[in-house]
């Protein structure tokens, strides 16, 4: 068996960036300075930018002549600023706890304009009453105790949505993946019996589905289903108007499709020992070798992806239902039914950059280099989530770059397993305590949905950043109001 030279490695993994954030890294001084001031990491936002991705998803409605509503998933991302742009624009906001509500409707959101989903306890439920929120239900179950705590605290009527799951399909060959989220849609009579005795206390405004699938053709089944079990419940006496279809519409990471073919081809090679290793310690990503084959499957997000976003959302629509085969969009056009979405990750397209110190470099395995960074694998979690995309290097004195490298990033935990990324990643030259490295794209997931203070390490600070004329203006994240720089 021959294997390649160790000079041959993967290809590299060219992160996807926008003009404006490549305007802000080209600027010598400000990245630096804002992390010499506030630390190692240090997110960085841009709330525009969220608007403008959020405006692309009501062009999609506006093309199929669509109603509904936009609920940002705030579980995508901690941030105030966020919310308070999000509050500003008429936008709503897809809640998943009390906290998250909490912080929602003190950044100025209206209850009417927010979604509570995911599990509740009476206090989520009682919050979300009180604030006229609609209450996305996982089961019958959840809808009594919300029905008995709107009726034992005299609380005005609250709008409900049904959120089904274990579609069926009679006669095609689509199966509905099992989920925690949701009630069997061949349940939906026990629902309605449910909302028949809490008349007084719960309002069906619709009904929904979760799907952890990049799959058209299971969304597909599921929109459909909802569709027929809105028909059902209006038959009952209800008055729906909405579904909820979730999230789920991605983003591509790189900037080269097919640098993400190159490397997954290259990986099965390493995995098989007919390349030599790109992971550490021959990490294979849910891949490994057995008889001369490759098995498993590779658990990674996509980091390309031909259709994400909007482009997703429309490709769905265009899609027959399995039953009826007719586009999903004619259909909600035929029912006057609204379309709700709840994008997390697709409205953080291009919003968020995160800045890391490098704390050391030294000599690794492999004839790579081990390149320590002042913040964990929490801090910045991409790897974590399963996306692969190498950072950008900026270099201290502002010299530029010489021979590329590749590189382990650590962590700063004093744990074996505080790897930032397990692949060996490129950069452009070898780096130097002091520089800093710049992870593209990290709003969605990667800034604080996993991030800890575990050691007492610092926890990043989040700015939100806009350009100004020649240069940028910033603020601390709590510190951003929608009204700055108005007229």
């Amino acid at each position: 068996m021959s294997i390649s030279p160790l000079s041959s490695t993967a290809p590299p993994l060219t992160p996807r960036l926008s003009s404006c954030w490549r305007d802000f890294l080209a600027d010598r001084q400000l990245p630096a300075a804002l992390v010499s001031g506030l630390g190692s990491p240090l997110n960085l936002v841009m709330p525009d930018r969220l608007l403008r991705n959020a405006e692309a998803f009501t062009g999609v409605y506006r093309r199929l002549r669509l109603r509904g509503s936009l609920y940002f998933a705030h579980k995508a991302n901690r941030s105030t600023a966020l919310v308070r742009r999000i509050a500003a624009s008429g936008f709503g906001v897809d809640v998943a706890s009390v906290g998250e509500l909490q912080h929602t409707l003190a950044a100025g959101v209206p209850g009417a304009r927010i979604m509570a989903t995911g599990p509740k306890g009476d206090d989520f439920l009682w919050l979300s009453g009180t604030a006229g929120a609609i209450v996305n239900a996982d089961s019958v179950a959840e809808l009594e105790r919300l029905g008995t705590l709107i009726r034992r605290h005299r609380l005005p009527p609250v709008r409900v949505m049904i959120r089904l799951s274990r579609f069926a399909a009679v006669g095609v060959s689509v199966l509905s993946r099992p989920s925690r989220f949701g009630v069997g849609a061949d349940q939906l009579d026990m629902v309605l019996d449910t909302l028949d005795r809490y008349r007084e206390e719960l309002v069906l405004h619709g009904t929904a589905f979760h799907l952890d699938t990049t799959g058209l053709d299971e969304k597909a089944l599921a929109v459909e289903g909802c569709l027929m079990a809105l028909a059902r419940c209006q038959s009952k006496g209800h008055t729906p108007r909405a579904i909820d279809i979730g999230g789920g519409f991605g983003i591509a990471y790189l900037d080269d499709p097919e640098q993400w073919h190159s490397y997954a081809r290259v990986l099965n090679d390493s995995v098989l020992g007919r390349h030599a290793p790109i992971t550490w310690a021959g990490y294979g990503y849910g891949l490994k070798a057995e008889r001369g084959a490759v098995r498993g499957t590779l658990g990674v997000y996509p980091s390309h992806r031909d259709k994400a976003g909007p482009a997703y959302l429309e490709a769905l629509l265009a899609c027959e239902g399995p039953r009826l085969r007719r586009p999903l969009s004619t259909m909600l056009l035929e029912s006057l039914v609204e379309l709700d979405v709840e994008p997390g990750r697709a409205l953080l397209d291009q919003v968020g950059l995160t800045l890391v110190a490098v704390r050391e470099v030294r000599d690794g395995p492999d004839g790579s280099l081990l390149v320590g960074l002042d913040a964990n694998r929490h801090d910045v979690s991409a790897e974590e989530h399963g996306v692969l995309v190498d950072p950008l290097l900026l270099r201290a004195d502002g010299v530029p770059p010489d021979e590329p490298v590749r590189a382990y990033l650590l962590g700063n935990l004093c744990l074996e397993n505080d790897l930032i990324s397990r692949r060996a990643v490129h950069l452009p030259a070898t780096p130097r305590p002091g520089d800093l490295l710049a992870f593209a794209n990290t709003g969605g997931y990667f800034m604080d949905f996993a991030a800890t203070d575990a050691l007492m390490q610092r926890r990043a600070a989040t700015v939100a950043v806009r350009p100004a004329g020649q240069g940028w203006r910033w603020c601390l994240d709590a510190e951003y109001w929608p009204t700055e720089g108005e007229q």
